[in-house]
């Protein structure tokens, strides 16, 4: 007999990336260059600053190259061709070349370094250039070829291409009346309505584009978003791995509060006095003028803590106060170890007084007679 057992997805048991990426998540990502970035933005930047800055200076630009060509028509063109004009023509087209680029690459280069400054802020990484195996695995290229992401570039471009080519055609057949003009104009004129209108092509592919990655950006801020969520699992161990483990710090927690309480009975032979309420509330004072300048609660509990305080305080012949509400307000605004306020001053000092009555020792002690 032959069973048939269809295969079982292991992705249905697969626990699914529902939680927000935490500040952690993020800034690790960030360390590796994941952030939100925009392709189409910085193109978009970058081809409006160019523009704007050809269409400021484009005069400047012309009156240069006309320059450069007049002196090579007037002065290069008539010398000996030697070793010695080769050299002077070769210098004077590269400071033209120069004069005349490179602005226009500075104006390039600072548009597309403020772009990215402005998606990504200042961030140096070089973990995107660290070599990865499957970058050259020919299996991960295909995948990466056809992938979503991959589709999405190829939509977006082509729509880009189609939105582009459009506002081209629509601009250019909006002024067809304009070209069987241009034959009875002089060239300067020709050549300046050839301009102004390539410059409103230009202004208008720029804004166009603008608005594309303004859509691309948004697209981008998403997929980021998306590919950071984590599972429930992956939160909580990333708050065990940062934060401790819960189970950990619950055992540190309960061996501090042993420790504390095992110093706090060792100071209560020390009092001159518990302030009891009688059962519930249990508060040891100490006052020594040569080492504080009001009384110390030297041990304080509530309950079960109380009765161990009381019959510790017993068994070393302390003297046991009962006045509940100054032991209740003691054990509810004084911390161990800390002095009294010094609105429970007056108190405090009927308590003692009684106490160096019982006990001239103590009385002797802080200087009573």
């Amino acid at each position: 007999m032959r069973y048939y057992v269809e295969a079982i997805d292991l992705q249905f048991f697969a626990e699914d990336r529902t939680e927000k990426a935490t500040p952690r998540r993020r800034e690790e990502a960030r360390k590796k260059g994941q952030v939100v970035r925009s392709i189409e933005f910085n193109s978009a930047v970058l081809l409006l600053c160019t523009f704007l800055f050809l269409k400021i200076c484009g005069p400047w630009m012309g009156t240069q190259v006309a320059n450069f060509g007049s002196q090579i028509f007037s002065s290069f063109l008539l010398q000996d061709f030697d070793s010695e004009t080769i050299t002077h023509l070769t210098l004077f087209t590269a400071a033209a070349f120069f004069q005349v680029c490179i602005p226009l690459m500075a104006v390039a280069a600072g548009a597309g370094l403020a772009a990215n400054m402005l998606q990504v802020g200042f961030l140096f990484t070089a973990e995107p250039l660290s070599p990865k195996l499957e970058r050259i695995n020919p299996i991960s290229g295909f995948k990466r070829i056809f992938s979503k992401r991959a589709l999405v570039e190829l939509v977006k471009s082509v729509a880009k291409v189609v939105m582009v080519g459009y506002l081209v055609f629509t601009t250019i057949r909006a002024n067809a009346s304009l070209f069987p003009h241009l034959m009875d104009m002089s060239i300067p004129d020709a050549v300046a309505e050839i301009g102004a209108l390539s410059s409103n092509i230009m202004l208008r592919i720029s804004i166009l584009l603008l608005f594309v990655a303004g859509l691309d950006y948004l697209f981008q801020y998403w997929e980021h978003e998306k590919s950071l969520r984590m599972t429930k699992k992956e939160l909580k161990d990333e708050y065990r791995q940062y934060e401790g483990d819960p189970l950990l710090k619950g055992k540190m927690r309960q061996m501090q509060r042993q420790i504390s309480y095992s110093r706090m009975m060792q100071q209560v032979p020390q009092a001159d006095v518990v302030i009891t309420n009688p059962t519930h509330y249990a508060v040891a004072l100490r006052y020594s003028p040569e080492e504080s300048a009001a009384p110390v609660v030297l041990a304080k509990g509530f309950d079960s803590l109380a009765l161990r305080i009381i019959e510790i305080a017993r068994g070393h012949g302390i003297i046991i106060f009962e006045e509940p509400p100054l032991a209740q307000v003691l054990y509810k605004t004084v911390e161990v170890n800390r002095l009294i306020p010094p609105e429970l001053y007056e108190a405090v000092a009927n308590v003692l007084a009684f106490v160096y009555k019982l006990r001239p020792k103590y009385a002797r002690r802080v200087g009573v007679n």
